[in-house]
């Protein structure tokens, strides 16, 4: 299947309050990052995703089904949310066995299910038979996820699930998340951490105020964009002679050179990066790097939203 989720002028109104409006846009299997500031429609979207709001209008399809009432299709799709709604009481391996029994697992076969769910999450099973509310940040995060896993979907949605992890967590959630995609595993990721989202997914939908700005891979989103940025970075042998030299070309409109690292504000973007091999020409300072302002994920999504 090339298409994992697709929208069609999907709307979805609580009241007079705008949630999404009008959006269309197409995921294709993998793992896509859920890109937007507060209130720009990622909630929303994660609830029409995974069953919990109907659409005002338009439609939306999850493997080709609209998730609204529709048990056969949500028991492919795991989902954990931002809130923290775990039994403090209660040992994770004891609680999964409770859900995996609720889902129509048998019994006997619980106990292999829960664990499976906590090993792919990797919590380690020296904590498995302590009580919930002792764990950390972190671990309570991975028996989020193992809560997503324990039915063994084929898409999970993700809702925040790095907040509150520290670098050391979030690099090996990102690990995690990974070997789930190799196994086969799709998943939509919700996070404000930009950069760990750059890392980790494929491709992109980005939303604002309710509607979807861009689709696809990074590439793909900043190909699509208007222009370049007039901001661009270069790491050089010299900089102060760097830019004595572009100065020459007239490309400028101002610079700041330390050391190493020389940022140049230029007159028609388009034109500096096309002519940059020319304008080399005659130049003994050795240039390692060149870098537009705008092609991190972060630069995108600032001037994308702005």
């Amino acid at each position: 299947m090339n298409t994992l989720i697709e929208a069609k002028e999907l709307s979805c109104f609580y009241g007079i309050v705008l949630g999404l409006n009008n959006v269309s846009f197409s995921i294709p299997p993998g793992i896509t990052g859920l890109v937007g500031p507060n209130g720009a429609g990622k909630s929303t979207l994660i609830k029409l995703v995974t069953g919990q709001l109907a659409p005002s209008s338009g439609e939306l399809k999850v493997f080709g089904e609209q998730p609204l009432n529709n048990p056969g299709l949500l028991s492919r799709i795991g989902y954990c949310p931002e809130r923290e709604q775990l039994p403090k009481d209660l040992k994770p391996i004891d609680w999964l066995r409770s859900l995996a029994a609720l889902s129509g697992v048998p019994w006997k076969e619980t106990a292999s299910r829960a664990e499976s769910a906590l090993g792919k999450a990797r919590l380690d099973d020296v904590h498995w038979k302590k009580r919930i509310g002792s764990y950390s940040k972190g671990m309570k995060q991975r028996v989020k996820l193992a809560q997503a896993l324990l039915h063994e979907p084929e898409l999970i949605v993700l809702d925040e699930p790095m907040n509150g992890l520290d670098p050391g967590g979030r690099a090996e959630f990102g690990a995690i998340l990974k070997e789930l995609r190799k196994e086969g595993t799709s998943i939509l990721i919700s996070s404000h951490i930009l950069h760990e989202l750059e890392f980790l997914c494929g491709g992109f939908l980005i939303l604002n105020w309710g509607r979807a700005l861009a689709s696809g891979s990074q590439l793909e989103i900043r190909q699509s964009m208007t222009r370049w940025s007039d901001e661009i970075s270069i790491r050089c042998g010299d900089a102060a002679a760097l830019a004595a030299h572009l100065q020459v070309h007239g490309v400028l409109r101002g610079f700041l050179a330390d050391r190493e690292a020389l940022t140049v504000w230029v007159k028609n973007p388009e034109t500096f990066l096309d002519s940059w091999p020319k304008l080399l020409e005659g130049c003994p300072v050795e240039v390692y790097e060149l870098r537009n302002k705008n092609q991190s994920l972060s630069s995108i999504f600032e001037r994308m939203t702005k």
